[in-house]
């Protein structure tokens, strides 16, 4: 216990030493309440299985901005220490688009009576589009090779992993995501002429998470948690979460995500099965002057238990 409390300070410690960049994959400011989207290892570590859905509008009030819809669904296999689980999400920043779905196996060890640790792996497919007739740069008039005059897309395998421990009171894992590194060319007719123009590839993404849950009393339970993300090359941003729960009814929390926002956080879970949460995230970057923050919503169902 004492190890891990010192595993769990040394990573809320690194969050603010470590310098905050941009990422390609979308992120939740909820992720804490949905965290089998940050690790496919998650999928089966409870013993009962339920679905999550998120909606994040971004930076409200500026033009194009990134909007995500997600829904994931996991939980245990009924009778051996396996998981499984899937989602689907969409994200959309203007011109481009990103269509992803995914299904996960699990497997988690025994490693005390009071700790466990969880493998997954997810595979599932990509569709990359590009729609032109939304790019305009500038004044200019005519026809750039850079940018496809129609709507083009493409689609391409991908695949994550992750490793979780935990216990009733504190969680680690790690989980690394778009593995494969693929690229997708929206423009494979240029390949003749030899040249690179229109061909991108996905970054591989890593997430170390951690979390601990202290029960004040009958009442309060404080859970304070934190997440470093790493996009190749050098680009590194952090999470620091403090969410606090009345009653296992009621939660508020704070979140600080390095050189971008602090967000409010606020929830309701009726009768152990419907989950309900909204959060506000108030832009603290240069955005701030075109931005009126932006907003994520959650609604989550649990089924009854079933082992």
């Amino acid at each position: 216990m004492k190890k891990t409390r010192t595993l769990i300070f040394v990573v809320l410690c690194l969050v603010f030493v470590m310098p905050a960049k941009g990422q390609q994959a979308p992120f939740y400011t909820q992720y804490m309440f949905n965290d089998y989207l940050v690790n496919p290892a998650v999928a089966g570590t409870n013993n009962y299985f339920q679905i999550r859905a998120n909606s994040r509008i971004q930076w409200i009030g500026m033009s194009d901005a990134p909007r995500t819809m997600s829904i994931a669904a996991y939980g245990p296999f009924k009778e051996k220490t396996m998981g499984y689980g899937g989602y689907i999400y969409n994200d959309v920043t203007g011109p481009e688009s990103r269509l992803s779905l995914g299904g996960t196996y699990s497997y988690n060890l025994m490693i005390t009576d009071m700790m466990r640790i969880s493998g997954g792996i997810t595979i599932g497919l990509m569709q990359y589009k590009l729609d032109g007739t939304k790019i305009k740069i500038g004044d200019q008039v005519g026809y750039d090779p850079a940018f496809p005059e129609g709507v083009e897309s493409k689609i391409i395998p991908d695949a994550s992993a992750g490793i979780y421990l935990y216990s009733t009171y504190y969680y680690v894992g790690i989980s690394a995501h778009q593995l494969l590194g693929n690229k997708f060319d929206l423009h494979g007719d240029l390949d003749s002429v030899d040249t690179d123009m229109g061909i991108n590839r996905l970054k591989q993404h890593l997430y170390l998470s951690g979390g601990y849950h202290f029960i004040l009393n009958r009442d309060f339970i404080l859970q304070p948690s934190a997440m470093i993300k790493y996009t190749g090359p050098g680009q590194i941003q952090a999470e620091l979460n403090v969410t606090t729960t009345y009653q296992r009814m009621i939660w508020g929390g704070l979140t600080y995500r390095t050189g971008d926002a602090i967000a409010i956080l606020l929830g309701y879970n009726y009768e152990s099965k419907i989950h309900i949460g909204i959060s506000y995230d108030i832009t603290v970057s240069d955005l701030r002057r075109y931005s009126n923050g932006t907003i994520e919503v959650m609604v989550g169902y649990r089924f009854n238990d079933i082992k």
